[in-house]
């Protein structure tokens, strides 16, 4: 039986972000190159984080390019499915849409992946209303979370909606006893591991770090990852200006090794995030049983389980952030049970490998329906 060939119309690193770390998945996925004949085009242009809204004349010229390898790859195969990492608002989502539009001139199965959401907030404009009906028209769409589902219902039925959770690879970690035993020597760590924007509450934990120290709670907290709309001089003179010099330390990108040792190294794992659908970051520290404090944003629900392998806040609550950091640093039993448990849990549901299961099926029966 001959094997389903698909376009993956999808985003690569660089720059790094959930939505193209999941395409680099797919993109090296054994199983799903084994399972489909697999053609892929990175729809990218930006190529580091900081490029979002500058240098839009070579965004242009690459967005030119893209267009013409999808123009290419229509003509020389007969695909039997498109899948589309489509954004869901603004420039990027102007600009996608005439890759819909070539793919559906040639009459193509289309599915769209969404890692990100904003439909229902920016449908309300009568032009992007009309925009959402064409592109969800006699489309299939997955999503990471049924709590997303609010997000496109008014264009999409039910029924053309699949879930497929998002998961990472193993990674080979000390046993969790091995952990409490050994990382909690000193001072209790919190870790703040994303991209440095103020959409990912980096503002609101150093907040809630300044009233800890008033509060007279000892504790460290790291922040790692590229800088974004927060430069490294802006943090740093923040981070003086409150008076936390000898407890937030900034580090940068950590990718790799150097990631995965803050992670071993760290106690609790916190991101107070305002605009997320389902964070790969989170899977992260549950895989090195971290407790979880975040927000009641996207499809975090569907990661964390409140009150057992993490705390939800609500979003820019910084007194609430604080209240529980310090419950979590003045009870390190507790930080180990939902480790713990966060542990159990993703092994059970977020593994690489029950994501290429689960994502597999659904392209298959995407490309046959």
């Amino acid at each position: 039986m001959s094997k389903s060939k698909v376009l993956f119309i999808l985003h690569l690193p660089p720059p790094i972000h959930g939505a193209a770390m999941v395409g680099e998945f797919i993109r090296q996925s054994e199983f799903l190159n084994s399972s489909f004949d697999c053609d892929y085009i990175n729809l990218q242009t930006s190529r580091k984080l900081t490029d979002t809204g500058r240098g839009l004349f070579n965004k242009f010229f690459r967005f030119v390019a893209l267009y013409f390898k999808v123009i290419s790859a229509l003509f020389a195969t007969r695909y039997d499915l498109c899948y589309m990492t489509l954004n869901t608002k603004g420039a990027a989502f102007y600009k996608e849409i005439l890759i819909v539009f070539l793919l559906k001139s040639f009459r193509k199965k289309i599915v769209y992946h969404f890692h990100n959401k904003g439909v229902s907030n920016f449908s309300n404009q009568f032009i992007n209303n009309l925009l959402y009906k064409f592109v969800f028209s006699n489309t299939q769409s997955i999503l990471t979370s049924r709590f997303l589902y609010d997000d496109i219902k008014k264009y999409v039925q039910a029924k053309n909606v699949f879930y497929c959770p998002n998961g990472i690879p193993p990674v080979i970690t000390p046993k969790p006893s091995v952990l409490a035993n050994s990382k909690n020597a000193g001072r209790p760590k919190i870790l703040f591991l994303s991209n440095m924007i103020k959409d990912k509450g980096v503002w609101i934990l150093l907040e809630a770090c300044q009233l800890l120290h008033k509060r007279k709670v000892d504790f460290e907290c790291h922040f790692a990852g590229s800088w974004g709309d927060i430069n490294e001089t802006e943090f740093s003179q923040n981070i003086v200006a409150k008076g936390l010099s000898n407890c937030v330390i900034s580090h940068g990108r950590k990718v790799g090794i150097e990631k995965f040792d803050l992670l071993v190294r760290s106690d609790i794992f916190a991101l107070p995030t305002f605009n997320d659908c389902f964070p790969l970051v989170l899977l992260e520290a549950m895989q090195f049983s971290l407790p979880i404090i975040t927000t009641y944003e996207g499809g975090i629900p569907e990661i964390v389980k409140n009150k057992e392998n993490g705390i939800l806040i609500p979003k820019g609550d910084i007194k609430e952030l604080a209240d529980k950091l310090e419950i979590l640093i003045l009870n390190p039993e507790l930080c180990y049970k939902m480790g713990e448990f966060g542990k159990k849990r993703f092994d059970k549901n977020f593994t690489l490998k029950k994501f290429e299961s689960t994502i597999g099926n659904i392209l298959k029966h995407c490309a046959k329906e």
